[in-house]
């Protein structure tokens, strides 16, 4: 009898059995799930980080043929044309992406012209000279699309701070030794705030604490009124 009660009580149940088993389905399951989680979000960030790296390589080759000339080999800057380095993304949108650069002649400034590069060989020299050192970055639409800002806050930063070289209707106007100040009036907002950011020809650089972001996007209202 006592053989026969201890066995009985050392049987498992077929529930706990049953149990058991799902337990350890689940816990294999969550871990899989993890797993996979992992692995997908490591596989998205290495296709990321693999697109990047190759429009960096599209831009250092149209660099190579289109600008090395006057900025040198790895943009360090020759006789003929300053340093890239540490310039940003914004100074290659804003100089390639209205024909400034290049340059069709040398002269007090670069002419405007119609942009020499589609939007994607821009975007790809822009990676590759923001890849060089840190600088500005190329806005965002928020910021530049010309509707959410304050159009009267602009008005006003525009007359204290753009006015004088500008005109106050934002038409240009002359400036010394055969340089000028552009009109603005057919200027896009995004070209408009990486002026400001990058500060090109004569024109002062606006940074953060001249101006933070929300007033450069009220001045681009403003114009675009």
């Amino acid at each position: 009898m006592f053989n026969r009660s201890k066995s009985k009580k050392g049987r498992r149940s077929p529930m706990a059995t049953v149990s058991l088993i799902v337990v350890g389905l689940m816990t294999t399951g969550g871990a899989y799930a993890l797993f996979s989680s992992t692995a997908n979000a490591d596989d998205s960030t290495t296709t990321v980080a693999a697109s990047s790296q190759s429009k960096v390589n599209e831009g250092q080759k149209l660099f190579a043929s289109n600008c090395a000339t006057c900025h040198g080999l790895s943009a360090q800057g020759t006789s003929e044309g300053p340093s890239l380095i540490g310039v940003g993304a914004a100074s290659v949108d804003f100089q390639v992406g209205t024909g400034r650069m290049p340059m069709a002649a040398q002269g007090p400034q670069a002419e405007e012209k119609p942009a020499q590069f589609t939007d994607e060989q821009i975007d790809a020299l822009a990676e590759y000279v923001a890849s060089l050192g840190p600088g500005p970055a190329v806005p965002s639409e928020s910021l530049t699309n010309g509707s959410d800002g304050d159009a009267a806050e602009g008005a006003e930063l525009f007359r204290i701070n753009c006015a004088m070289c500008h005109n106050v209707a934002g038409a240009g106007g002359a400036l010394t030794e055969g340089k000028y100040a552009p009109n603005l009036q057919s200027v896009s907002g995004k070209h408009i705030y990486e002026a400001m950011v990058t500060g090109p020809q004569n024109m002062p650089v606006f940074n953060d604490l001249n101006l933070t972001p929300e007033q450069k996007a009220d001045i681009i209202t403003s114009s675009s009124t």
